[in-house]
């Protein structure tokens, strides 16, 4: 009779494990996403070199320090592509956001390596960005519902989302100078 339970425990357990390994993985390459995001010949990647205002604004939006002193970004139009890291709870979350018309089209985690909290990478979670701005104060003008167990993913989407409007807007307003 206890040899029915040990392996049920055991059964739990590989299942339990392997969940949380299939939590990580690459959902699509940049390549593929901007080809579709685009829905045309995908542009010549620009590089924004990051000025002393821009990063004083994403360090606001990240609450902690940024290093790197470039970003690439592909625009066409009034539409731009931006491809950003940051950490969930221990990870870098690759995440792609498509603006168009100064509100976020689409957002899509291409890479995730947390071992838990993949929900972020689903359209019923990525769909609430849809049409999102940015508000004066760097907020996003729509709630975002969290994902318990996701707590820190969600809030990585979420100032990467911030920071691509951010971006979006400021790279428009130089072009105009």
């Amino acid at each position: 009779m206890k040899l029915p339970l040990v392996i049920i425990s055991v059964l739990l357990s590989c299942s339990m494990m392997s969940a949380t390994v299939n939590a990580r993985g690459t959902y699509q390459t940049p390549e593929e996403f901007i080809g579709q995001a685009f829905n045309a010949e995908v542009p010549r990647a620009k590089v924004f070199w990051v000025d002393e205002p821009a990063q004083q604004a994403i360090e606001s939006i990240l609450a902690h320090s940024f290093n790197k002193m470039r970003l690439r970004y592909w625009q066409q139009a009034n539409e731009s592509i931006w491809i950003m890291d940051e950490i969930g709870k221990e990870s870098p979350i690759t995440v792609a956001v498509h603006i168009k018309d100064s509100a976020i089209s689409q957002t899509k985690v291409l890479v995730y390596r947390e071992s838990r909290g993949d929900e972020v990478r689903h359209d019923f979670f990525t769909d609430q960005f849809k049409s999102a701005k940015l508000k004066q104060d760097l907020q996003l003008d729509t709630h975002i519902d969290g994902i318990t167990g996701a707590t820190l993913s969600v809030r990585a989407l979420t100032k990467l989302s911030r920071i691509a409007l951010y971006l979006d807007d400021y790279v428009i307003n130089k072009d105009k100078e």
